[in-house]
């Protein structure tokens, strides 16, 4: 019963960790962008502007919801909620510390799930969540929506499967496709870290993760200049927040995904500094990738999309098969 009651309080803490952070983040970037243009960004709602995502949200919340007369209904209401789940599933697999803390005299896992195929649920969760975009271009019934889920569909397809590949390196050093292993498999100084032996496969992982979260330079699905708004074109109010809200959420988990696989997860840099928590590491390197993320929106123009489909099969897809072939060769001959 106990380790019940551990198991809802750990989801309800990261499930409001994300949303808060997000929340954070959204304001983050609107000042970051400002900072990168030489503008100041929101600066009336509360100190330095930090209330102005909740005062968004307010505006949102009271906004009308339109429902064109032509769309699918069921599907066109459906489908912004799509993109929860595969993100809520996704974060309780990542340990935030180690495993039998002890809390209040208790022991327990810090994560949520430790799930032997933790890889592969992982690459499944993403597969998932372009269905989401996707219903929501088709039951739109509108040639903007529509393009722009195709777009996305085509983008995952491309992306996906070099991501997939980029990860099978990691899981041949550790031997393992559980999350907790893998970062136990990291344990040590930095120089343990799966992202010096690869190197490759992290740099395809990053890369297929901003076209993942459809941000710019690939955030062809959108494409304002072109598509309107792509598969959000039809949405209005909340509906259409929550669209947006989902895209810092599921940044979060793919900077997560990329700390505890690549970059030790909750583990310190060197071991005489673990007495600093092992969560506060592990969101350090968070913060770390969502700057990334920041940064390279709002210094790389958008591609066009020959250039987008070229770079994922005929750059990133033979990068990933030789470094999967590669990394095999030399844990066998090892």
């Amino acid at each position: 019963m106990t380790q019940f009651i551990f198991l809802i309080i750990k989801a309800a803490i990261i499930f409001f960790f994300c949303v808060g952070l997000a929340a954070m983040l959204i304001w983050g970037e609107r000042k970051f962008a400002g900072w990168m243009q030489s503008r100041v960004g929101p600066n009336y709602a509360g100190p330095a502007g930090i209330l102005q995502t909740f005062g968004d949200l307010a505006k949102l919340i009271r906004k009308e919801d339109v429902i064109p007369d032509t769309v699918d209904r069921l599907v066109f209401r459906m489908s912004p909620y799509i993109l929860w789940v595969p993100a809520a599933v996704t974060m309780s697999l990542i340990p935030f510390g180690p495993m039998d803390a002890r809390i209040f005299s208790w022991n327990t896992d810090l994560v949520v799930a430790r799930f032997d195929a933790g890889i592969v649920l992982c690459l499944a969760m993403g597969s998932l969540a372009v269905y989401g975009i996707v219903l929501a271009g088709w039951s739109s019934n509108s040639k903007w929506s529509l393009m722009g889920a195709l777009r996305s569909g085509a983008q995952m397809i491309s992306y996906e499967l070099s991501m997939g590949l980029s990860l099978v390196g990691v899981m041949i050093l550790a031997g393992s496709m559980n999350f907790v292993t893998i970062v136990d498999y990291q344990a040590g100084a930095f120089w343990h870290w799966n992202f010096i032996p690869q190197i490759v496969g992290f740099m395809i992982f990053f890369i297929a993760s901003i076209a993942e979260l459809n941000r710019t330079p690939f955030d062809l699905p959108e494409a304002e200049q072109e598509l309107v708004a792509g598969f959000m074109t039809e949405y209005t109010g909340m509906r259409w927040g929550i669209f947006m809200f989902s895209e810092y959420v599921n940044m979060i988990v793919m900077s997560a995904i990329m700390a505890t696989l690549f970059f030790g997860g909750w583990q310190a840099p060197f071991e005489s500094w673990n007495v600093v928590p092992g969560f506060v590491w592990l969101i350090l390197k968070m913060m770390f990738f969502i700057f990334m993320y920041m940064w390279i929106r709002w210094t790389i123009p958008r591609y066009r999309y020959n250039q987008l489909m070229d770079i994922g099969w005929k750059v990133m897809f033979p990068l990933a098969l030789a470094n999967l072939a590669i990394t095999a060769l030399i844990v066998t001959v090892k």
